[in-house]
């Protein structure tokens, strides 16, 4: 719906998102969301415990999300405010970048007869950990 707006409709969200911003007034309705519960697959539809909720929100505010989101992505990334070994959430990159700069990096020291020392971080057990 959203892609097929005039373009004074879309200047006209524009200055309401831009007002949004520098107001810092938010809508409340776009604070609540229509929860919808669904069963789960092959689960017994009889327990609250077999089902997982579907959240449906505004349209705007997922846009108004995205539109935030690139702003701060911006910031971050012209100010240099990230370590340039950090792939996740970046445009452009990935995991497999660290790894090829990992396998580089153990390649070298075995070519030069050094050692490579490497930590790996598992986070999501360490949040299970806990």
């Amino acid at each position: 719906m959203l892609r097929h707006l005039s373009e004074s409709s879309i200047l006209s969200l524009l200055l309401l998102f831009n007002r949004i911003w520098e107001t810092q007034v938010f809508p409340t309705q776009w604070c609540h969301a229509h929860v919808l519960p669904f069963p789960k697959p092959s689960k017994d539809p009889t327990s609250a415990n077999n089902y997982h909720p579907i959240a449906l929100t505004s349209c705007l505010i997922k846009l108004m999300e995205r539109i935030v989101s690139g702003r701060l992505m911006f910031h971050i990334e012209s100010h240099n405010l990230l370590s340039p070994l950090q792939s996740g959430f970046r445009k452009s990159r990935s995991t497999t970048d660290n790894l090829i700069r990992l396998e580089t990096s153990i390649r070298e020291a075995f070519v030069k007869k050094q050692y490579n020392i490497s930590v790996f971080f598992d986070i999501k057990k360490a949040y299970d950990m806990s």
